[in-house]
């Protein structure tokens, strides 16, 4: 093998040992977010127990992080829910809807009067129970799973997710 020749397979390898290096790397961080879990199913204290007067629908404010593949936001807010506490015997203890009109997505509030949930978009209206009592919405208010802990003073947990608006059933976003 002469110099030139040795030159030449020299780079030629120098340069895919450097390829491989910096490809190795580059293959995992673009891999990155399919191998992290995703938080999905995770449950998030709300209220205590004790907060909760029975029959009277209360607004929470669902605060967590996101991540939207290899950005991180800061815990802000992503959502509300609307919890009922139900009367003494009754299971659920504790009924947790999502504050989303399932017509257009618009905020739920309660009415004026305090005696149902109202979307002032298209005057969606739902009772405490979460069933529509008009025809615009397309289904009765999105029920999210609900944990009350055990003990002394017990806290409720929600598992918050959004559903597809002006669908007939309850259908999870991804």
């Amino acid at each position: 093998m002469n110099r030139r020749s040795f030159h030449r397979y020299g780079t030629i390898l120098l340069g895919n040992v450097v390829a491989l290096t910096l490809t190795v790397p580059g293959v995992g961080y673009l891999l990155d977010p399919l191998r992290r879990k995703s938080k999905q199913g995770e449950s998030q204290r709300l209220a205590k127990l004790s907060e909760l007067t029975v029959g009277k629908p209360e607004a929470f404010a669902v605060i967590d992080e996101r991540q939207d593949a290899w950005v991180k936001y800061p815990r802000e807010p992503v959502g509300s829910v609307w919890l009922v506490r139900q009367p003494e015997g009754m299971k659920p203890e504790v009924v947790a809807f999502a504050a989303e009109c399932p017509h257009l997505g618009c905020a739920v509030n309660l009415d004026a009067e305090g005696k149902s949930f109202l979307c002032p978009c298209h005057t969606s209206r739902f009772d405490f129970a979460g069933k529509p009592e008009n025809s615009v919405p397309p289904r009765g208010m999105d029920t999210l799973d609900v944990e009350v802990t055990s003990g002394d003073d017990p806290e409720v947990r929600v598992r918050f997710q959004r559903f597809r608006t002006q669908e007939k059933e309850k259908t999870p976003l991804a």
